[in-house]
């Protein structure tokens, strides 16, 4: 490529041997001249990711694979690959999931239209054989935006709610801002406090009614599905956007939407614990009580008012009690 390539595809990879076929070939299928595609191959363990990944992007331009001398975890490897990348554009792709054919050259084309710093976009979500659309929770589309006005209200789903970095596409000037690069070492969770930034401190964005995403859900290499010490890294990546809102000047506003996700994230892992060892599961427990505890009383009522009566019962009965939350 003599030229700096117009769009670089980042793809992170980690035990996902049986899945890299059908990645590659949907890119082969992206492909056009001015893109690149850098794979970061995470010192995979359970199979021979490394190995299929050399054989199989020998069919697909301009790839190269690079590989990590020691696990880093999700939001490492997409830093190694953005600090690899050369596009004006930068988007990411899951290694165990796929794109739809010509995808790529109509999310360039929408950011390129639109002119904003990123584009966000909805997704497919694949479970076994059954496939649904998400939106992304934002309805207006195809039009720039400020990326501020779709953090609130607190008590809706709105676009900080849907984190993933691969339903998008996101011009470099964002890096050369400070943003767009992950909390490194974050095991799970690393897209919290990436999309806060970014809807807090970008000028201008958009949603375009794009789905050429496959999500692939109930992948059992997938850390969602492993009840190990690593998904207690959500804690860990709410207090850094609890941290960062510190100096927002609309910090009042914005810390009471961050709480009421932490609150959601809370209750779902506390719900889910079984899946755990029993002393991750005991780990699980103490880390909420003192995020909850760091909250006052009245942002935890807030916070939880319409959360629903099993999700509050369980976020009171681990803080301590906490009268006169309504459900």
């Amino acid at each position: 490529m003599t030229n700096p390539p117009t769009l670089s595809v980042i793809v992170p990879c980690y035990n996902i041997e049986s899945y890299v076929p059908e990645t590659v070939t949907s890119l082969v299928n992206n492909e056009r001249d001015d893109f690149e595609f850098i794979f970061v191959e995470d010192r995979s363990t359970k199979d021979k990711t490394y190995e299929a990944l050399l054989t199989l992007t020998k069919r697909l331009k301009n790839s190269r694979v690079i590989r990590h001398e020691k696990n880093g975890g999700l939001a490492t490897a997409r830093n190694t690959g953005i600090d690899a990348s050369e596009g004006r554009y930068l988007t990411f792709l899951d290694g165990d999931d796929w794109l739809a054919p010509g995808y790529l050259a109509d999310l360039t084309n929408a950011i390129e239209r639109l002119d904003v710093d990123f584009v966000r976009t909805d997704h497919v979500q694949v479970t076994g054989i059954e496939r649904t659309v998400h939106r992304a929770p934002e309805g207006r589309r195809h039009t720039p935006l400020d990326p501020r006005t779709s953090i609130l209200p607190v008590d809706d789903t709105t676009m900080v709610d849907y984190p993933y970095a691969w339903a998008g596409i996101y011009h470099r000037r964002l890096l050369d801002q400070g943003m767009l690069r992950f909390h490194d070492g974050l095991k799970t969770a690393e897209d919290r406090p990436w999309i806060w930034d970014l809807h807090r401190r970008a000028d201008s964005y958009a949603v375009a009614s794009l789905r050429g995403v496959f999500y692939r859900r109930g992948v059992a290499s997938s850390l969602t599905q492993i009840g190990d010490v690593r998904q207690l890294d959500f804690f860990r990546s709410f207090d850094l956007v609890l941290g960062e809102l510190a100096d927002d000047p609309e910090v009042g506003k914005l810390r009471k939407k961050a709480l009421r996700n932490y609150c959601v994230v809370i209750a779902h892992q506390l719900l889910s614990r079984g899946r755990f060892e029993r002393s991750i599961a005991a780990r699980l427990k103490q880390m909420a009580a003192e995020a909850l505890g760091r909250m006052s009383e009245d942002e935890l009522e807030e916070a939880l008012v319409g959360m629903g009566e099993e999700r509050v019962y369980m976020l009171r009965r681990i803080r301590g009690g906490m009268k006169g939350v309504a459900a």
